[in-house]
């Protein structure tokens, strides 16, 4: 066995190789001026089929969790699940799902496949501070009561987590708050009486981003109180962190081992967020593996409360292009219409643990996509599994309908 020290070392060393893996990965793509032969003959092949049909068998048994992965099968592939065995659970922890209301297939993922996740959190609602000891939340009007009595029906153990943001917060307004007992308890109630009226099974909560890292003593007394709150009303408290690791860096990030040792035993589960590991300036992929690894491990060596880390899955990808150094976030939909028109070869990131491709626009230069597939998928949840961790999805509607049968 590793001392604790031990494990935060070899993390550090996983992030040095890391960075220079990932950085010969992006030189590479950007640096040379070539398209593949499949580029050079787009839009000159038949158009691609694309089952429509459920399947009686899962990915794995279809043989289509692999490394030597082809534009044609995903296409062909994506939308059949095996419809026999979508109430089977193969992932033993806890699954949180993320869902938003401007993605509305999302929420059609979690009435088929409800039985696959313990909670689910509707992206609903904010809370803002409108004075003294009065708070206000928003964003009701988005809350489905149909949709959540659908999918409790399906799924009688799943739990209804909304997330909640602290929205249009000040500095002034975090620092009233947390110089107030009565303050603090006025918004503890406030959101035990919410999820009372709403029948609402707790919240996920994402607040600590929006300090950087200032007030963070203050911040971890505040998020005490709630959970004890929540909890005397038999309610959740799932909190969103950052990285451990900040990303491209060695350095640790905004939450650490400190904060967490002092918040894991009164939070129910901390939403990891090992994803957005590039940038349009760092463009490169998604969640590299060895990263994902290294931002648990930094947060509990010796694996004390690891159940109740949900590490983060992207199921959203970016395209990001040479030309002015700029990406945006491609979706499962825009994903498969990118197959379709490029045709392009995918190419396997043994370093990371990714697949990616290449392809040209007409007139706007050179593109690289990273996308998660059913390997890379299957890769963090075996990861999951050895470190004795949670998932976290976002979010719901924008992976595609075949990844579901992985969990």
């Amino acid at each position: 066995m590793f001392s604790g020290q031990e494990k935060i070392d070899m993390g550090k060393n996983i992030m040095r190789l890391l960075c220079t893996s990932v950085s010969l990965t992006v030189i590479c793509w950007l640096a040379e001026g070539t398209l593949s032969k499949t580029d050079a003959k787009k839009g000159a092949t038949k158009k691609m089929e694309e089952k429509t049909l459920h399947s009686d068998k899962n990915v794995q048994d279809r043989g289509l969790v692999v490394v030597d992965l082809k534009a044609k099968d995903i296409i062909l592939e994506h939308r059949s699940y095996c419809s026999k065995k979508m109430r089977e659970r193969h992932f033993s922890g806890d699954v949180l799902g993320y869902i938003t209301p401007w993605n509305s297939h999302g929420y059609d993922i979690a009435k088929i496949f409800g039985n696959k996740f313990t909670l689910i959190s509707p992206v609903w609602l904010q809370v803002k501070r409108r004075g003294k000891e009065r708070f206000q939340f928003t964003g009701l009007h988005d809350a489905d009561k149909g949709w959540m009595k659908v999918v409790r029906k399906n799924s009688k153990n799943i739990k209804i987590v909304p997330r909640i943001l602290f929205d249009g917060w000040t500095y002034q307004d975090f620092e009233s708050v947390f110089g107030s007992e009565d303050e603090i308890e006025e918004l503890s109630e406030s959101m035990v009486l919410l999820a009372k009226n709403e029948n609402f099974d707790g919240f996920v909560v994402e607040v600590w981003s929006q300090l950087g890292n200032q007030k963070q003593r203050e911040l971890v007394h505040l998020l005490l109180h709630l959970s004890e709150a929540l909890h005397e009303a038999h309610l959740k408290l799932i909190l969103v962190i950052p990285p451990a690791v900040a990303a491209g860096t060695n350095q640790p990030g905004m939450f650490t081992k400190k904060e967490f040792d002092q918040l894991a035993s009164a939070i129910d589960s901390f939403s990891l967020m090992t994803y957005d590991y590039s940038t349009p300036q760092r463009p490169g992929p998604n969640s590299p593996l060895p990263w994902v690894r290294a931002c648990v491990q930094v947060l509990d060596p010796d694996s004390k409360w690891r159940n109740k880390i949900l590490l983060g899955l992207n199921f959203y990808g970016m395209d990001y292009s040479a030309l002015g150094a700029t990406g945006e976030p491609i979706l499962g939909s825009r994903y498969i219409e990118t197959l379709k028109e490029h045709k392009p070869k995918i190419v396997w990131d043994e370093q990371i643990a990714e697949h990616y491709f290449e392809y040209k626009k007409n007139k706007g230069g050179k593109h690289a996509v990273f996308y998660p597939t059913l390997k890379s998928i299957q890769l963090r949840l075996e990861l999951a599994k050895e470190l004795g961790t949670g998932i976290s999805i976002w979010e719901l509607g924008q992976g595609l309908d075949y990844f579901y049968d992985l969990l």
